[in-house]
């Protein structure tokens, strides 16, 4: 740094002569060193206008819960999908495999990365993109497409036919140990290349390398089933049971939901991608050849205006935002007026949303169903209903509340029917889709 400043005293003296001239930084000093921020700039305010009651609201199966693991994209995915199997069955509780789905997203995941470094056997391991498939790893995040992928390839089975393990449930130490040996298989990959191994010879060492995660798999979150019977008693105590079925014949016959129909509308109102086009990002995903990540880049207003929609059709929507920002765990409320940290600190905090995505203030971290909104009179939203996946100890049972402000802020991702979308939204999807790079705040739900 040829022309860095270092700071002085002179700088030091009036910064603590600004600090201690204002009673209301010393008052703030004190709460805040015995008290979490948040509670301290919470605006009880905000409790007036939040409330659980909704004009639109699809009734839903009781939450779920991911505990210490970073699925949410396959909770509220499968979540979505298991309400399809209560109404065939007439059933008040049911959950499906989100162990089997996560089994075999990390398996694919797996084949992918070991695809990705052969893909770029050539580049230095200090090429950007090499390095950020190194750095993310097989992680447990993912996106709705990667989710269709998975569903499309391999179906779904109920819980009871692929119970959670330990660590299913608790990610960390089994993605440590599986990421070092995708680290270790990388770099004997490129040892492979440089002693002049081709195409052909790289992959059958990708062979037994796969064999390997498989069985590693296995032993963690136990092996899926190929065929099971789906036994269940329905509301009004009748017993029934399906013998012989394997995951693609159970989703036909009890879910049979159109996919393909879904679409991933986002909101990402950055230069780098104008409206009205869809784009892409390299090297996300898990299925090869499985479905490719596409995205509509629109307004946020056309991104309400389509959740409304659909939960007017009477059709859960899956969404993608930022948890991290405006909310209150044990109330269960995500609210961007409901903390004053402006005042508290005497500093503004406030960002234009492109702003926080270019550097990197915000990003989607967390995936979720919206199942009910409150219209004013306009038929504007007010609120929205969220289904979480954090157990039901918080909020109302562990559903949550959105303000209308806080999804706009913090909601880039919609995913919606196409029978929704205008004319002029669908004529867009048939757009050359532009590429966005791996490390794009668009991918970033993937790499949790």
């Amino acid at each position: 740094m040829k022309h860095a400043r270092a700071v002085n005293t002179e700088q030091l003296s009036e910064f603590s002569a600004r600090y201690n001239e204002s009673p209301s930084r010393r008052a703030m000093t004190n709460a805040v060193a015995k008290t979490e921020i948040a509670d301290v700039t919470f605006d009880n305010r905000c409790l007036r206008g939040d409330r659980f009651h909704f004009s639109v609201e699809i009734p839903t199966l009781p939450v779920t819960n991911q505990e210490r693991s970073g699925r949410c994209w396959i909770f509220a995915g499968a979540n979505l999908l298991r309400e399809e199997v209560a109404k065939t069955c007439k059933l008040d509780s049911f959950e499906l495999s989100q162990n089997y789905i996560a089994f075999w997203d990390k398996f694919e995941k797996c084949n992918y990365y070991l695809e990705s470094v052969i893909d770029l056997i050539d580049r230095p391991v200090d090429d950007r993109t090499l390095c950020w498939i190194f750095s993310t790893g097989v992680q447990d995040g993912g996106q709705w497409d990667m989710f269709v992928s998975l569903i499309e390839k391999y179906g779904v089975v109920p819980k009871e036919a692929m119970d959670e393990t330990y660590q299913s449930s608790h990610t960390a130490a089994m993605n440590s140990l599986l990421n070092t040996k995708l680290h270790q298989y990388a770099a004997h990959l490129q040892k492979c290349f440089r002693d002049g191994a081709d195409s052909d010879a790289l992959h059958a060492e990708k062979d037994t390398m796969l064999r390997e995660v498989y069985c590693f798999l296995c032993t963690c979150l136990g092996e899926p089933p190929a065929v099971f019977d789906f036994t269940w008693t329905d509301k009004n105590k009748q017993y029934h049971i399906d013998r012989g079925l394997t995951p693609k014949t159970f989703y036909n016959k009890y879910i049979k939901l159109p996919l393909n129909d879904y679409v991933s509308v986002i909101n990402s109102p950055t230069s780098d991608k104008p409206f009205g086009k869809t784009y892409t990002v390299d090297y996300l995903g898990n299925v090869v050849g499985g479905r490719d990540i596409l995205y509509l880049n629109l307004p946020v207003e056309e991104l309400a205006a389509l959740t409304v929609k659909q939960l007017q059709a009477g059709q859960l929507v899956w969404f993608g935002s930022d948890v991290s920002k405006c909310g209150d765990r044990k109330r269960g409320i995500w609210d961007s007026e409901a903390f004053d940290y402006a005042s508290a600190f005497e500093l503004d905090f406030s960002m234009e949303k492109g702003t926080t995505l270019d550097y990197r203030e915000s990003a989607m971290n967390h995936a979720m169903v919206i199942t009910g909104v409150e219209l004013d009179e306009n038929g504007k939203p007010v609120r929205w209903k969220i289904q979480n996946s954090w157990s039901d100890e918080n909020g109302s049972k562990g559903y949550y509340l959105m303000s209308a402000a806080w999804f706009e802020r913090y909601v880039y991702q919609v995913v919606i029917r196409r029978e929704h979308l205008s004319e002029v939204q669908r004529a867009a999807l048939d757009t050359e889709p532009g590429h966005l790079p791996p490390w794009d705040p668009m991918g970033t739900l993937a790499d949790r």
